[in-house]
């Protein structure tokens, strides 16, 4: 342990060290503080008012008004989506707006886009009704006209006596009485015209014919083109009717049934005359309806790109002022209601960043009073900062979305920056799709500064946040791809020649038997003529399954000694006993075991079979090896292992709860009885005091928690050693895919092309 004393301290590695403040901030340069701080960064306020309801704090006047701004923002938003509209990558140049002035003119806009909609609405209701009636007058036109050549063919039968007076007087009657009478008689055939979506148009039908009683003549067409809804607005199939009815009750229960099918009737003339005038009339509104209609939306659609040029940039300033009085509403009033008061974390680095602007926040807000900041004494466990950067911010991003380290606990990000994209290369390890990705993540990069300032799609966005994280994948893969030799799965000869070549002359490639070593091993990576032959999976299976098994315990064992570093620097010398050295005996004690295993196969050129080694390590310690064996004592070191791993397990679960115990009894020895004073030394009194933390001691809470701990510690071994094997397995499936895509389809296509262009030329 002497020479990890002498190691320099994991500054950089660490979370900064946070100091708690506190900031009394004139009313006037309140607001201003508030977004100097916001855009700096380093200030984390605490919620003073934590009681209080959000309606009953300082500023929810403003808050609520931030909030209607936000919502018309998104109608803009939204209305843009809906039209279609595009709004410029770059948001226009204008002058600076204040919060007032940028209230009054969202509701300049949304008044008149608000407005702009209802007279569209109106004129597209109008338009569909009088495409409708167009339709109901062509359709029934033809409808009353095929009546009427009835009824006059039925009056040449009447005269001629051919007309038989016993046959059912239905239809034929009522169609003669509306050609002979008209339908301005009392007693006369009348009809009623309208449309109704063909859907219902069958039991509309069965309902006026239930509702007459028969007497009734239903005559339908299709309106033959889907027709807009003018209540709903939506295209849908509709068929044109004619009813054919006599008496006023009749045509009072029609009418009934036509509102409550949702149908629409439009009155056509009988006349052919007045159909025809009607129907031009009607035609002659509707072309200018539709030029009316087109020049609408071309007004809203200007209105909306001049808003839409600067939403983004409206959207970002609503946005940081919500949050403003969102922390405004953290503090709270002095006692002369002329002062906010808040507290708040901040590193020790930022302490003069901060005090700078306060006092640009106090100079340009024209405050007679400075603002006071000072640092504090508190109890309450300080936040984790991570000091980022460009590079470095996409890491940490990542492992704060599996969990945010302690209070001064080592930084995994900063070891992810190199196992996470090496982790990703031994999976899709290919220099030619590393290639590709590295083209483009040097594209994001170098437009950093244009797409930084543009908004991003959800993709591009995600994509232009990890450019670092994507640079350090592709050159990590074109490492592995070197060492695995692949180039779209297809192995070149980049260091040299291949160590092997054909026994006999004839021998034309690699894919035949008869293979010899004939010089030194190929100087870097997988040698080329192992891709085709018969033990290339077998051969590449092996080393990728070994080399996943590697990388996992090590990085298992860089886990648990981090630990270590972390209890050494906070002192705690019980995790180191009780918890980082039983962990690392049974890491290593089996899986470490293993990777030593795997090593010495290596090295020796060994046949032995790991599996039947690490099975009988457990059903059979005391077993004969025989031809599995590696090396001299190796049973005997099988059979001390896994004592060490059995005697692990209890060593991490019981003694630290008992000491624990035990230091805490001995700690508040001869605080049982109370002091004897004022209540300020009452140790009751106080919330922090010795009795206090004595009552807060559970020791079943305690050994619960080590237990929980010590089992997912087990289980977490042999799990986490298992999912590393994903490594191998995605690794052999991207080399097979990639292989199959290069042969199956680049190959055949090609061989194809080549053989039309032969037939072509002879």
């Amino acid at each position: 342990m002497g020479v990890f004393d002498r190691l320099p301290p994991m500054d950089h590695l660490r979370s900064e060290k946070m100091c708690f403040v506190q900031l009394i901030i004139p009313a006037e340069s309140a607001r201003v503080a508030v977004t100097y701080l916001g855009e700096l960064g380093l200030l984390q306020f605490k919620d003073s008012n934590e009681d209080k309801s959000p309606f009953q704090r300082i500023f929810v006047n403003q808050v609520k008004r931030c909030a209607e701004m936000a919502r018309k923002l998104r109608f803009f938003s939204d209305q843009i989506n809906k039209a279609g509209v595009r709004s410029s990558v770059r948001p226009a140049l204008e002058p600076d707006i204040d919060l007032e002035e940028l209230e009054a003119r969202l509701g300049e806009h949304e008044h008149e886009l608000l407005e702009m909609n209802t007279n569209s609405d109106k004129l597209q209701q109008t338009y569909n009704e009088l495409l409708e009636f167009k339709l109901v007058l062509t359709k029934a036109g033809g409808i009353l006209a095929s009546s009427h050549n009835h009824a006059a063919s039925a009056e040449r039968e009447l005269d001629e006596n051919i007309y038989d007076r016993e046959v059912d007087e239905g239809n034929a009657y009522l169609l003669e009485q509306g050609v002979h009478q008209g339908s301005s008689g009392n007693s006369g055939v009348r009809f009623v015209s309208g449309i109704i979506l063909k859907s219902k148009a069958l039991a509309f039908e069965r309902m006026l014919f239930r509702a007459t009683r028969g007497n009734m003549l239903f005559n339908q067409a299709p309106a033959g083109e889907p027709v807009t809804d003018p209540i709903s607005g939506e295209e849908v199939e509709k068929t044109v009717f004619v009813v054919f009815f006599s008496g006023e009750q009749a045509k009072a229960k029609i009418l009934k049934i036509c509102d409550s099918f949702g149908a629409s009737c439009y009155p056509v003339p009988e006349e052919m005359i007045k159909q025809r005038q009607i129907f031009n009339e009607v035609s002659a509104r509707l072309s200018d309806l539709e030029v009316t209609l087109d020049a609408g939306i071309q007004h809203r659609n200007k209105a909306l790109e001049s808003v839409g040029s600067q939403l983004w940039r409206w959207t970002i300033m609503v946005k940081k002022e919500k949050a403003v009085y969102d922390t405004l509403n953290m503090l709270n009033f002095d006692v002369t209601k002329k002062c906010l008061v808040g507290e708040g974390w901040c590193p020790i680095f930022a302490k003069s960043q901060i005090k700078d602007c306060l006092q640009r926040a106090t100079l340009h807000s024209n405050s007679q009073v400075g603002i006071i900041f000072h640092e504090m004494d508190t109890l309450e466990s300080p936040p984790t900062y991570f000091r980022t950067d460009k590079f470095t911010n996409a890491f940490q991003e990542i492992v704060d979305a599996y969990g945010v380290a302690r209070y001064q606990e080592a930084n995994p990000a900063v070891y992810s920056v190199v196992t996470f994209p090496f982790l990703f290369a031994v999976m899709f390890g290919d220099w030619g799709h590393g290639i590709c990705l590295l083209l483009g993540a040097l594209v994001l990069i170098l437009r950093e500064k244009k797409l930084s300032s543009q908004k991003l799609g959800s993709f591009m966005e995600m994509a232009f946040g990890g450019r670092y994280v994507i640079l350090l994948m592709a050159i990590f893969s074109i490492y592995c791809g070197l060492i695995y030799n692949e180039f779209f799965s297809v192995p070149f000869h980049i260091f040299g020649k291949s160590a092997y070549e054909c026994r006999e002359k004839s021998c034309s490639d690699a894919h035949t038997a008869g293979l010899l070593k004939v010089r030194d091993p190929y100087p870097f990576g997988v040698d080329p003529s192992w891709r085709g032959s018969r033990s290339e999976l077998p051969f590449l299976n092996s080393l990728k399954m070994k080399m996943s098994i590697l990388m996992g315990v090590a990085q298992m064992n860089l886990g648990i000694v981090l630990s270590y570093f972390d209890a050494r620097f906070h002192g705690n010398a019980l995790d180191i006993r009780y918890q980082f050295i039983p962990q690392m005996i049974f890491l290593n004690s089996l899986f470490g075991y293993l990777a030593l295993l795997i090593l010495i196969k290596w090295c020796t050129g060994s046949q032995a079979d790991l599996y039947h080694v690490m099975i009988y390590m457990f059903l059979d310690p005391a077993g004969d090896l025989g031809e599995n064996q590696l090396f001299w004592g190796q049973k005997e070191l099988q059979i001390l292992l896994l004592l060490m791993a059995l005697v692990a397990v209890p060593w991490m679960l019981f003694p630290k709860p008992f000491i624990l115990k035990k230091l805490h009894k001995e700690r508040f020895q001869g605080h049982t009885y109370r002091f004897l004073g004022t209540s300020e030394m009452d140790p009751d009194s106080e919330p922090d005091s010795a009795r206090a933390r004595h009552d807060d001691f559970n020791f079943s809470e305690v050994f619960v928690h080590q237990m929980i701990h010590s089992i997912e510690f087990v289980l977490g071994a042999v799990s986490n050693t298992a999912s590393y094997l994903r490594l191998w397995a995605l690794s052999l499936a991207h080399s097979e895919l990639s292989t199959v895509f290069y042969e199956k389809l680049l190959l055949l296509a090609w061989g194809r092309r080549r053989l039309m262009h032969a037939k072509f030329n002879t």
